[in-house]
C-alpha cells in the first residue's frame, strides 16, 4: 500500500472531506497544492510556506496531525492555518536542471529542497506537450529538445518513472500525452489510446522499481517518513514507515464526453492508487472544463483520491472541491503575484463573498494605507499597505513579488480551509455568494 485515503463526510453535491495519508505526512482534503516547478515555489521560501495561514498567538499543526479539527473556522476568523501541506514539483524541469541523478544522490527532492511535508511530481508530459515545435511523438515515447540549450532528449513512460522515482515525491504521475485544443475526435482518440498504453507501461515499471526510491530514515531527527502503517485506530501516527510512492493515472479524452468516459473506465481497470483529470484549462471555456470534470468524476472510484491538474482561479477551485475533487494545483497564485495581481474578497468581513482581482500597480493604490484584504490574516495583510506594495512592484523590487505571492497563496489556502470546514458540517456547504 502506498497511501491511505479516509473519507469522513460527503456532501449532497459530492464534495468530500477526507484525509490523505502519504509517506511524508497527512494531507487534509480537498487541498490546493502550490507549484514548486524547479524545487521552489517561486519567490517564497519553504519556511514561509509552512507558516502561511497561521494566526498570531497560535502554532499551526503540521501535516502529521490526522485529526479533523477547527472545522469551518478559517484562519482569518480565528482558526489555525496549516500552511501548505503538499506541494508539486516538475519532473521535466528537474530532469534538465540540476538532473534527477544528482537529486537522487542528495537523498531525493525532499532533502534536496529541505521540505519534509508531502510532495507530488508530474510526469513531464504536459511540459513536453507545450514544446510543440521541439518534439516528436512515437509509440515508444517523445523525443524533444531542451528549451534551455537545444540538446536532444527522449522521454518514454519507463524513463519518466525512473526520473520520478529518483526524485522521490510521495505521489508520481503516469506518463501521458496532453492533446492540443481544439483537436478532432479522431486525433483525440488516438492520443488517448497512446496515453492508456503509456499508463500500462508506467505502472509496470513502477511496480518493478518502486523500491528504489531514495528515502533515508533519520533516527532521532524528527523527519522520519510516515505512511498508512503509521496510523493507529485512534488516528494517531505510530509504527513503521511506508516504503514506496503512489502512482496516479491521468484521464484524458479532450473535450469529448464519450472519450473522457472511456478513458476513466480504462484507467480504473488498471487499479491505481489515485486518479487525475488532465488535459483541461488549456484554452477551453470554463463551462466546458466544469462539464468534463463532472462527467469524469462519475466514473472514478469513490474510495480513491481524485486530482484535477492545472486549475485554477480561487472561485474555480472552490467549485471543483464542492463537486468532489480532492486535489488541485496551479501556478496562478505566484505567477499573478509576481505581476502585481492579487486576489481579495469583495466584502472583507465575509470570507464567502465574491473574489476580486486587484491590480496593485494601479495609481489608485499609491497612497492607500489599507492592507490588500482587510479580512485576511496573512502575514502580508497584517503588516503592509497597498501603497507600499504598489511602490515595490512599480520599482521592480523582488520583495513585491514575494509579498504578493505569499498573500495569494494564503488566500487560496484559506479558501480551502473554509471549504473543508463547510464540507465537514462546520458551516454552510452551499456555493460562495455572488
Amino acid at each position: 500500500m502506498s497511501l491511505l485515503f479516509k473519507v469522513a463526510k460527503t456532501s449532497e453535491g459530492g464534495g468530500r472531506r477526507a484525509e490523505l495519508v502519504l509517506p511524508h505526512g497527512v494531507v487534509q482534503t480537498p487541498v490546493f497544492m502550490p507549484v514548486g516547478t524547479a524545487a521552489t515555489v517561486k519567490a517564497v521560501e519553504q519556511g514561509v510556506l509552512e507558516r502561511i495561514g497561521e494566526v498570531r498567538g497560535f502554532r499551526a499543526q503540521g501535516p502529521g496531525s490526522s485529526e479533523l479539527e477547527t472545522e469551518g473556522v478559517p484562519a482569518s476568523e480565528g482558526g489555525v492555518g496549516r500552511g501548505a501541506e503538499i506541494i508539486l514539483a516538475n519532473t521535466y524541469h528537474l530532469y534538465l536542471r540540476p538532473g534527477h541523478e544528482l537529486i537522487r544522490r542528495m537523498g531525493g527532492v525532499h532533502r534536496f529542497m529541505s521540505w519534509e511535508r508531502p510532495m507530488l511530481t508530474d510526469s513531464g508530459g504536459f511540459q513536453v506537450f507545450s514544446l510543440a515545435k521541439l518534439r516528436k511523438i512515437t509509440a515508444d515515447g517523445v523525443e524533444f529538445r531542451s528549451h534551455l540549450d537545444g540538446s536532444k532528449h527522449f522521454f518514454s513512460p519507463e524513463h519518466s518513472m525512473a526520473v520520478q522515482i529518483a526524485l522521490g515525491a510521495d505521489v508520481m504521475m503516469v506518463f501521458d500525452e496532453c492533446v492540443e485544443t481544439p483537436a478532432s475526435w479522431e486525433r483525440t482518440r488516438d492520443s488517448m489510446a497512446l496515453t492508456h498504453a503509456w499508463a500500462e507501461r508506467s505502472k509496470r515499471y513502477w511496480v518493478e522499481h518502486r523500491h528504489e526510491v531514495p528515502w533515508v530514515q533519520e533516527q532521532g531527527s524528527g523527519s522520519r517518513v510516515q505512511g498508512p502503517e503509521d496510523v493507529a485506530a485512534d488516528g494517531t501516527l505510530s509504527g513503521p514507515s511506508l516504503k514506496h510512492q503512489a502512482l496516479f493515472g491521468i484521464v484524458q479524452g479532450g473535450m469529448y464526453a464519450d472519450l473522457r468516459r472511456e478513458s476513466a473506465q480504462r484507467l480504473v481497470e488498471m487499479d491505481l492508487p489515485g486518479y487525475a483529470i488532465g488535459g483541461l484549462a488549456v484554452g477551453e471555456a470554463r463551462e466546458v472544463t466544469r462539464e468534463m470534470i463532472a462527467l469524469t468524476l462519475e466514473h472514478l472510484p469513490k474510495d480513491k483520491p481524485r486530482y484535477v491538474m492545472g486549475v485554477g482561479y480561487p472561485d474555480e477551485i472552490e467549485e471543483y472541491a464542492r463537486m468532489g475533487v480532492d486535489m488541485m494545483d496551479c501556478v496562478l497564485p505566484t505567477r499573478a503575484g509576481r505581476h502585481g495581481l492579487v486576489f481579495v474578497r469583495s466584502d472583507p468581513k465575509d470570507r464567502r463573498s465574491p473574489v476580486v482581482r486587484l491590480n496593485v500597480k494601479k495609481l489608485d493604490n499609491a497612497e492607500d494605507q489599507r492592507p490588500l484584504d482587510e479580512g485576511c490574516a496573512c502575514m502580508v495583510c497584517q503588516r503592509y499597505s497597498r501603497g507600499y506594495l504598489r511602490h515595490l512592484v512599480s520599482s521592480g523590487e523582488q520583495l513585491g513579488a514575494t509579498l504578493n505571492s505569499i498573500h495569494n497563496l494564503a488566500f487560496y489556502l484559506e479558501t480551502m480551509e473554509r471549504v473543508r470546514g463547510e464540507l465537514a458540517g462546520g458551516g454552510s456547504a452551499g456555493s460562495p455568494r455572488g
